[in-house]
């Protein structure tokens, strides 16, 4: 299956969406998550960028300037499971719809794979994800981790 790189009639507003790995703005992404996140705070540059070399990567475009706006990272073997993390918009373009609508056209390019399951941890965005059809776990006293935070 071809990870094709633009997400066919899935746009928002003055916004595209697009999985080219090569449109990834990685200084932008990685000053976001690393100054204002509360999970990635910190994350050094090399790290982000492996980050993004080992996954599925998504963005938020605005049409007419080619800004990134948002991003969101899918880490998953494309057969059974995906893990959607580094979810981020933009100070400038939040309260718009648009993060639930990045994550929405991420669902719609992962439909094709038939993934048994789609997880993600957040601590305030519950409602975003929701909207899209996640929930919490039904059981999860069967979910473990390695390692701590």
């Amino acid at each position: 299956m071809s990870d094709a790189t633009s997400i066919p009639g899935l746009t928002h507003g003055a916004h595209e969406f697009s999985a080219d790995p090569e449109r990834i703005d990685r200084s932008r992404v990685h000053h976001w998550l690393s100054t204002d996140s509360y999970w990635a705070l910190g994350r050094s540059r090399d790290t982000q960028d492996r980050a993004i070399d080992g996954s599925l990567n998504f963005g938020a475009y605005h049409r007419e300037s080619g800004e990134m706006t948002a991003y969101a990272r899918i880490v998953t073997d494309r057969a059974t499971f995906a893990w959607l993390c580094d979810v981020y918009v933009d100070r400038s373009a939040r309260g718009t719809g648009l993060g639930t609508a990045l994550v929405a056209a991420v669902r719609t390019h992962l439909e094709p794979y038939g993934l048994r399951r789609v997880m993600l941890a957040t601590a305030d965005a519950h409602g975003v994800y929701e909207k899209i059809g996640f929930q919490p776990l039904q059981e999860p006293d069967k979910w473990m981790v390695l390692g701590a935070n």
